[in-house]
């Protein structure tokens, strides 16, 4: 009934922004994942490698109705030579290439460099879509390379440069966007494709109304206290019915001791559309159930982790990772603002009650993330495993979310900050994902900028200044060796050895780059702010 109800939806929203001379089928079969659009079309298009990307295909926008295309398809398929990429290239519409007239110039400033980007990387608002992607009525920017659409987590991390870039009123359109997604879908997807329709991604909402209310005063948090109240039902859906017996519904989980705490998810079946063959293959090579580790694979790309030796049951083969078995020290630090900052919403708006309402669900979840996640015996904060009722001790720079949002008590500080040097999450580059190489890109060797910011800001909330500088040096250094020698910002970075591009993962090292720009401008902004003092 959800799945439906969300179709309808959907397929609303792009009735109301389509123009009158839309195909006929596209105010509903354009709300439909591809996968369940094209169905065996789609799956042949992917197992048979016809764009080096899978989600080339997935991005495609069709040249003529759902209908025709596929009446089209069922009749010439079984024909003797028939040519499955001739009959896409007749039928579908490739991905726009946004970036393609972009000249860099090393003579300029890597500042200079990131402002310039600034244009490339903005979409205007979307008057129509018979693909694949998700109308927004604000313009927004997006991450670069094959990131050609908002990306809900990467957003907040990219807002952070276009604070010191004086864009408040781009910033301003993008949060109007992700709210404009929770009134119409319930919830903001992974990104405004329809094949992200059931997941999200890590719930950074609550610290955009924060950065927008910096900017333009208290009143902002109740402008959007009705949208935070929707993400919260998002992720908090269906606790009222949690029991021992029924222990855990979609995102929300009861633990033993009868903590109520969140885990990702994804509500649809099957392969990612947008990794159709990789998921495929995956399955294919592990010996459990391949529904079970679609599931489990949608819930890590959930995370924005995918894919990480935190999710693998073994720590080094993607086959095995049980990622829905898992409640992450993020994710629950993450909501924790998330309650503060609707409890702060509902002060602003004279109801005393309901501050005090999710004021004591912020601090229960903060005891249960003090209970559950601490370890005492190495010192560092881990994801814990609910269906063992233990933790999963694969240490990783998750655990510095605590720090960030202050959940963590001082001694806790004081070891997370050894642990740093002692796990060797400390390289020349800055800070790695995880101390564990596995070939996976939330891994060693690689360094990502949203989780140097939080670490930086988490040691400076407990006084570890030097430390945090250390770190902030190192990161910035990176940045800029890797910009003098290649004209570019890029997704990730190696950290253990500064000559060398990250790898790993479902696709190459993508250039941009959203959320590199944002924490690198910001933390520049810093030095030229030390030095105008």
């Amino acid at each position: 009934m959800k799945k439906v109800l969300l179709v309808l939806a959907l397929a609303a929203f792009f009735l109301n922004c389509k123009p009158e001379t839309a195909p006929a089928d596209t105010e509903t079969k354009a709300g439909l994942s591809p996968d369940e659009r094209y169905g065996e079309l789609f799956a042949a298009v992917q197992m048979a490698r016809v764009f080096k990307d899978s989600k080339t295909f997935a991005d495609c926008t069709p040249k003529f109705t759902t209908d025709r295309i596929l009446e089209k398809y069922a009749a010439e398929k079984d024909k003797p030579g028939f040519d499955l990429k001739q009959f896409v290239d007749e039928n579908f519409e490739p991905p726009k290439s946004f970036s393609s007239g972009f000249k860099s110039d090393t003579a300029r400033t890597i500042e200079e460099h990131i402002n310039a980007l600034w244009s490339v990387l903005t979409r205007q608002p979307d008057a129509t879509s018979t693909g694949t992607l998700i109308p927004l009525k604000h313009p927004y920017i997006v991450p670069g390379g094959r990131f050609g659409e908002v990306y809900y987590w990467d957003s907040y991390f990219t807002m952070l440069g276009l604070q010191v870039a004086e864009k408040e009123d781009v910033i301003e359109n993008m949060v109007e966007n992700f709210a404009q997604l929770l009134d119409q879908l319930g919830m903001i997807p992974n990104g405004n494709r329809t094949y992200y329709l059931g997941r999200s991604q890590p719930p950074f909402f609550s610290l955009m109304v924060d950065l927008l209310a910096q900017m333009k005063g208290q009143e902002i948090y109740v402008k959007y206290l009705p949208q935070l109240e929707k993400e919260y039902q998002f992720w908090m859906n269906g606790m009222e019915n949690l029991s021992p017996e029924n222990r855990a519904y979609r995102r929300v989980v009861k633990t033993q001791d009868g903590s109520i705490l969140t885990r990702y998810w994804d509500d649809r079946p099957g392969p990612r559309p947008e990794s159709y063959r990789e998921d495929v293959e995956t399955a294919e090579k592990s010996d459990r159930p391949k529904e079970e580790v679609w599931k489990d694979l949608r819930a890590g790309a959930e995370s924005g982790w995918d894919y990480s030796s935190r999710w693998l049951r073994d720590g080094k083969d993607l086959g095995s990772i049980h990622t829905t078995e898992i409640l992450p020290v993020d994710l629950n630090s993450l909501l924790y603002n998330l309650e503060m900052t609707i409890a702060k919403a509902h002060e602003l708006n004279n109801d005393a009650e309901q501050a005090t309402l999710f004021r004591q669900r912020a601090e229960q979840r903060a005891e249960a993330i003090l209970r559950l996640f601490w370890d005492p015996a190495t010192g560092v904060f881990y994801d814990f495993d609910f269906v063992k009722n233990e933790r999963t001790r694969r240490p990783s720079l998750a655990m510095m979310y605590p720090l960030f949002f202050k959940i963590a008590r001082e001694g806790q500080a004081d070891s997370i900050a050894n642990n740093l040097v002692a796990m060797q999450f400390m390289q020349p580059g800055g800070l790695l994902t995880t101390p564990v190489n596995t070939g996976q890109q939330w891994d060693a060797p690689n360094g990502w900028a949203p989780l140097q910011w939080m670490a930086i800001n988490g040691l400076r909330n407990y006084g570890k200044g030097d430390l945090a500088q250390q770190i902030k040096i190192r990161w910035m250094d990176i940045n800029k060796k890797v910009y003098h020698n290649t004209a570019k910002m890029v997704e990730k970075y190696n950290v253990v050895d500064m000559s060398l591009d990250a790898g790993g993962g479902e696709y190459p090292l993508q250039d941009g780059f959203g959320w590199s720009n944002g924490v690198m401008l910001r933390l520049s902004s810093e030095d030229r702010q030390e030095m105008k003092q």
